[in-house]
């Protein structure tokens, strides 16, 4: 007796996998309120989703499927049919509703990291959808597939459980090979692996990597270490400041956790006499686009638009006057600007003698609100800290 031929081993891998991806997402969709991790998580398992769509459509166009029972009714074929390109157009509409969801965002916008360790990029052109009634549309869309997935899998089970069980040949030992009978082997060989899997690795190159290219640096360039280009000042600076032993770092707090990041690329232009602190006066220029933290997600983050907006304000200052000795070492005022925001706030440091060079170690704390930073998404300051601390660290020496 001639055994039904099974599906190949690639699409059976590719039909579970999609299957309980599209399952798992649903379910994390309904419970992901409130929490960003997951929220990543549900955004990362849905572009890997679309990513695996699209070498299972190129394995199907290159591999056919096993022919339907010849004993199946016309109308049932079809209503088969009609089913599995329900399923193809789910596998494709539900991630990119998603990923269009995410693009116009117009008051939660944080961007999307996969799986922490690649950037994706909105879809472009899609800016006139960024408002109140577009994002509704969108993301109720988005959200009443999961109704039209649940509808499809109801006819798709229960078509193959009547034919298991019914007078017609069975479907299901075709994709769960040993557990519904014996079938034989696909009836053609496989083929076309690395056309299919190579597809679909193009795509997700094409779209993560391949706009970075041609996209011009955010700011200044870092220059690994070594002092950035001058600012534009009329200070005359009399010091020269060692990048390499030199730092900028911050402090913040998000979800509960404590986080550190610091600043790769600035300049600071120094004047200061410590017999003369009246005339001192410090200018130090900082690439924001140069914020490096632990988290890939927190780097993105930072460059956009609610944050340090790095594509229209590449550049925020510190400028420090008012210089005063203290009962521990000296304090100045430090008026800080990002963006179009300005706030001043004291800045106490020390000066130590270090192999020869002066070392000044100052720290201040900087409130989010004031400098218009994180506002859309976080305004209550519910996730990151209100307040962040700024830890600075400066190795000079006498210029001159």
């Amino acid at each position: 007796m001639t055994r039904s031929p099974r599906y190949s081993a690639v699409a059976i891998a590719l039909h579970w996998a999609i299957a309980f991806g599209l399952l798992f997402m649903i379910w994390l969709g309904w419970n992901m309120d409130g929490k960003e991790s997951w929220f990543q998580f549900h955004k990362s398992v849905g572009i890997t989703i679309l990513i695996l769509t699209v070498a299972r459509i190129v394995w199907r166009l290159m591999n056919p499927p096993p022919t339907a029972p010849t004993d199946l009714k016309p109308w049932e074929n079809k209503a088969s049919h009609a089913v599995h390109i329900g399923f193809y157009a789910l596998m494709v509409i539900m991630p990119l509703t998603g990923w269009l969801t995410v693009s116009i965002s117009y008051d939660f916008d944080i961007p999307t990291v996969i799986f922490g360790l690649v950037s994706w990029p909105d879809i472009p052109g899609v800016g006139f959808l960024s408002n109140e009634i577009g994002y509704g549309i969108i993301s109720n869309i988005h959200s009443k597939l999961a109704y039209v997935l649940f509808a499809l899998l109801a006819l798709h089970v229960a078509g193959a459980l009547k034919h298991e069980f019914g007078p017609e040949e069975g479907v299901l030992k075709r994709m769960l090979p040993g557990l519904f009978g014996k079938t034989g082997k696909p009836a053609l060989p496989p083929h076309g692996f690395l056309v299919a899997f190579g597809a679909a690795i193009a795509v997700f190159a094409l779209i993560a990597f391949v706009p970075k290219l041609f996209s011009a640096p955010a700011g200044p360039q870092a220059n690994g270490g070594g002092a950035p280009e001058a600012s534009d000042t009329s200070l005359q600076p009399n010091w020269a400041v060692d990048y390499d032993q030199s730092s900028i770092v911050f402090t913040f707090t998000h979800d509960g956790q404590t986080y550190e990041g610091r600043f790769g690329d600035w300049n600071a232009d120094i004047e200061f006499y410590e017999d003369d602190l009246a005339t001192s006066e410090v200018l130090v220029t900082v690439n924001t686009g140069s914020a490096e933290t632990p988290k890939k997600l927190y780097n993105d983050s930072l460059k956009s638009a609610e944050w340090f907006g790095v594509s229209s304000f590449p550049e925020a200052t510190v400028h420090l006057s008012g210089f005063e000795k203290t009962a521990d070492g000296y304090t100045a005022e430090a008026t800080v600007a990002i963006k179009e925001n300005e706030v001043t706030v004291p800045f106490n440091f020390t000066l130590d003698e270090e192999g020869g060079a002066t070392v000044m170690t100052g720290n201040t704390s900087l409130e989010r609100k004031p400098l218009d930073l994180g506002q859309k998404s976080d305004a209550s300051a519910a996730y990151v800290s209100e307040a962040v601390n700024i830890d600075v660290r400066v190795t000079a020496s006498p210029d001159g």
